[in-house]
């Protein structure tokens, strides 16, 4: 088990509160270092004993930590939502999706249509890229990746610095000066 999946299970166990072993499923999840299925893939549930098997789905989440997925419209389950008496708002059941394992997923071929597995190449360019195995396409990032999740906060306020103070030189190195004085 290398460093970094030790110190995954460290920051998974402290998590918990208490000094219990982790589950094996966590313990596998932690010594993972490279995920293929990003958010935004299109993918297919291609679990035997899977009840949403055949179905195919945009990738909402990915749990790294858990080493499972959420998949758009697809392991659809029942959710309680709390209602409010005073406000006089009832509480009702929404349907969510729900999380399922890694494994029960696979990333659709760009071209073909069907699942296949993958395999990474560098191009001449220096890129990284996904190639499927069935039709040898190449699998492009999703497009959502290159937008933030959390969108950055872009309120000015009194203590943000100016744009004509942002390109001042307020550093000094004396050092420099020490130098140039003595020859």
């Amino acid at each position: 088990m290398s460093s970094m999946a030790r110190n995954r299970l460290s920051q998974i166990v402290s998590r918990s509160g208490k000094m219990q072993k982790p589950k094996p499923q966590l313990r596998e999840a932690a010594k993972k270092t490279q995920w293929n299925i990003l958010r935004g893939d299109k993918v297919q549930v291609i679990g035997r004993n899977h009840p949403e098997r055949g179905k195919q789905g945009i990738i909402k989440k990915v749990l790294r930590d858990l080493d499972r997925v959420i998949v758009e419209g697809v392991n659809m389950g029942p959710r309680s939502i709390k209602g409010d008496k005073d406000k006089g708002i009832p509480g009702k059941v929404i349907s969510l999706e729900r999380t399922m394992h890694y494994s029960n997923v696979q990333l659709l071929d760009p071209i073909q249509g069907i699942p296949t597995r993958i395999f990474k190449k560098i191009l001449p360019s220096g890129e990284k890229v996904r190639i499927s195995k069935k039709s040898g396409a190449i699998i492009p990032k999703p497009e959502i990746l290159s937008m933030r999740r959390k969108p950055i906060n872009s309120t000015v306020t009194e203590s943000c610095t100016s744009e004509d103070n942002t390109w001042e030189s307020t550093y000094v190195d004396n050092r420099r000066k020490a130098v140039v004085q003595e020859e």
